[in-house]
């Protein structure tokens, strides 16, 4: 019976240090939870964020809001296009509008830079096939990421009919100019995008695109407060969004 004992005393001692071996692979888990969790109790379902653009008012050439975002959220400036990681950029407006497109359509319009975003979808498609969880819809309407779900599939960025999703073919930590300490950098292998400055707007702050836009480009807001500036802003101007016709409901207007 002693020697009973002692081996059950032996078995079980082993099996604590196994647990406490274990404990480090559980956090990991627990950590990956923790920023979905945290997200989806703090924020508002009564909140609908939103932006307005006003293309006409964009300096050709002017890249501080995109300078901005880069800086804040360790956005890695890779040379090489095919591994280039973009949060929010411009691009022609045919490019970006191919269904508004018209031969008449004027010379100055088609030339103007169009600043593209996530468009944090009332029905994202991304979250749909996303295996994993790692891109999912807060209450306020933005479609978040959780880079520790994210398994590389790409899932994401087949679904999305935006191409607002950006993939780390490699390492982009040694492509970061500045880095920000104060943001998680990314690593090899996952998918990342615009997140409408989520981490600023818990402090009560706007986006770092629309703070460092000097000609007041970009309007963000409240859709659900008609007392809202971008509300007021679209109340009295002509929009439109992008490819509004597939049925996400973007968030993102573009005022003519």
């Amino acid at each position: 019976m002693d020697v009973d004992r002692r081996g059950f005393i032996k078995l079980a001692g082993i099996a604590f240090v196994g647990l406490l071996a274990a404990k480090p692979i559980f956090d990991v888990f627990s950590r990956a939870e923790a920023p979905k969790i945290a997200a989806e109790t703090e924020v508002s379902s009564k909140i609908k964020w939103g932006m307005a653009i006003k293309i006409g008012n964009c300096k050709d050439g002017c890249t501080e809001c995109i300078t901005a975002c880069d800086n804040i959220h360790n956005v890695p400036d890779i040379p090489d296009p095919k591994h280039e990681i973009k949060w929010i950029w411009d691009a022609n407006y045919e490019e970006v509008f191919p269904e508004q497109d018209s031969p008449y359509i004027a010379n100055s319009l088609k030339s103007l830079p169009v600043l593209v975003l996530c468009n944090h979808c009332l029905k994202p498609p991304c979250c749909r096939v996303c295996p994993t969880g790692a891109t999912w819809k807060r209450a306020d309407g933005i479609v978040m990421m959780d880079y520790h779900r994210c398994i590389g599939c790409r899932y994401c960025m087949a679904g999305c009919p935006y191409g607002a999703r950006s993939f780390n073919w490699v390492d982009p930590r040694p492509y970061i100019k500045t880095l920000n300490p104060d943001y998680p950098t990314r690593t090899k292998g996952v998918v990342e995008k615009c997140d409408f400055c989520e981490e600023r707007l818990a402090k009560g702050l706007i986006p770092a695109c629309v703070e460092a836009c000097t000609e007041k480009v970009l309007v963000f807001g409240d859709l659900n407060d008609p007392n809202s500036d971008i509300r007021k802003l679209l109340a009295t101007n002509y929009s439109i969004q992008r490819k509004a016709e597939l049925g996400t409901g973007p968030n993102i207007y573009y005022v003519i």
